[in-house]
């Protein structure tokens, strides 16, 4: 069977053709090939129809296109390898040496790369055109460059095209393109630049997570605000509520009185009371009402103002508020339960505990004293047995309660 490739037997690269034999030879100095009935891989993109020899050409191909798909036509490419290697036409020699005449056309040869270089892009995979092709492009640098620069112009037409340069260029191709210096130069710039880089990237987030946190702050503030007046609109509700519970309970007991009242009426056997004829003596009676003084409010009410004052002049100290109540509801309930005890009618006003707990707030002792308690040579509250009210008495437990276990009580 007629050989498929040519083998290099000391790099194991497989050649389609005797000229890229040739070129592979004249690159890296290896003179031992075989005929190989293996023929070269032909990977094809479905995508995009792009041909690739390797494994390595195909995952570079992928990574640049997105492109995963490849088509094995190994098999159809594949051609007996011609050993004879094709005769150049005496027409060209002709005109090559008409130009020589008149133009003096410079030559051109393959420019040199680093084998060791050479050698490791075909063991990839890679054909000998193009790793020479790449390592000459990418400044003959190091096998990442020349792969990136493949990686980079893998689309171009002439990628399989062996380069080709004057002669008298050839020196310089083999010659490193910087010098240590210049190398070491460009490092340190390439850092300078990258630092820079960086710290603009830092100062730009900064800046946006500055952005983030006034933002979030201007938030909390608006829901702050929504809630409290969400909070204030709950409390004027609620007080409009009981308003109208007491005009409810008001109502109905006006209600309760006039079918009693009626119900009298018709036991005595007197005849219904005529609406009509009673709602002229009651506009009287609201006008005369107009008139008369204002009443006097009573204790329960001055009771109920004490305690709302002494709330709201310590409105920051939930704990102490709540504790005053208890001692002052304490006092009411002991002087009640025993009225002949004088122990609980008497209290001494510098009393450490009872400063603490009452004295020093504003309206503990002129809520005392409207239960009844009298000073005593400023040393004592002292409430006499013949001036104790249980009527007093129970209103203050009553409004002492209701401040208790209203949550709202002195808010608004």
């Amino acid at each position: 069977m007629a050989g498929l490739s040519l083998r290099c037997g000391d790099c194991g690269a497989h050649l389609k053709s005797v000229e890229e034999a040739q070129e592979h030879a004249e690159l890296t100095t290896h003179t031992n090939f075989s005929e190989s009935t293996e023929a070269v891989l032909n990977l094809v993109c479905t995508a995009c129809g792009k041909p690739c020899r390797s494994k390595t050409e195909t995952d570079l191909h992928t990574k640049r296109t997105g492109h995963a798909d490849f088509v094995d036509k190994t098999s159809e490419a594949a051609k007996p390898i011609e050993l004879e290697a094709p005769k150049a036409p005496m027409e060209s020699e002709e005109s090559a040496v008409a130009p020589a005449e008149g133009n003096q056309s410079e030559e051109m040869v393959v420019p040199e790369v680093d084998k060791n270089l050479l050698n490791e892009l075909e063991s990839m995979g890679f054909p000998t055109a193009r790793a020479t092709r790449a390592l000459h492009f990418s400044g003959n640098i190091s096998l990442e460059a020349a792969i990136n620069w493949v990686a980079d112009h893998e689309d171009d037409p002439d990628i399989d095209q062996m380069p080709l340069v004057p002669v008298n260029m050839k020196a310089e191709t083999s010659k490193p393109s910087l010098t240590p210096e210049e190398v070491k130069m460009k490092a340190q710039e390439l850092r300078e630049r990258a630092r820079k880089k960086k710290e603009e990237e830092e100062k730009k987030m900064e800046r946006e997570r500055e952005k983030e946190r006034i933002r979030i702050g201007k938030e909390l503030l608006e829901a702050k605000r929504i809630e409290e007046e969400n909070e204030r609109k709950r409390l004027l509700a609620l007080r409009k509520a009981e308003k109208e519970e007491e005009k409810r309970a008001r109502e109905k007991i006006r209600q309760k009185l006039e079918e009693d009242k009626a119900e009298r009426r018709r036991k005595l056997g007197l005849p219904p009371e005529d609406p009509e004829a009673a709602k002229p003596s009651s506009t009287v009676v609201e006008d005369k009402k107009s008139f008369l003084p204002v009443r006097p409010a009573s204790k329960a009410e001055r009771m109920r103002d004490c305690l709302r004052s002494l709330k709201q002049h310590h409105k920051d100290e939930d704990a102490k508020v709540r504790r005053a109540f208890q001692t002052l509801l304490t006092y009411a309930g002991n002087v009640a339960k025993n009225p002949d005890e004088e122990k609980f009618r008497k209290i001494r006003v510098n009393n450490p505990t009872f400063q603490d707990r009452v004295g020093s707030l504003h309206g503990g002792i002129e809520f005392l004293e409207i239960c009844g308690f009298q000073k005593l040579d400023n040393e004592f509250l002292f409430l006499p047995r013949d001036k104790v009210d249980m009527a007093v008495l129970n209103s203050a437990g009553s409004e002492l309660n209701s401040a208790i276990a209203n949550p709202f009580f002195g808010v608004l």
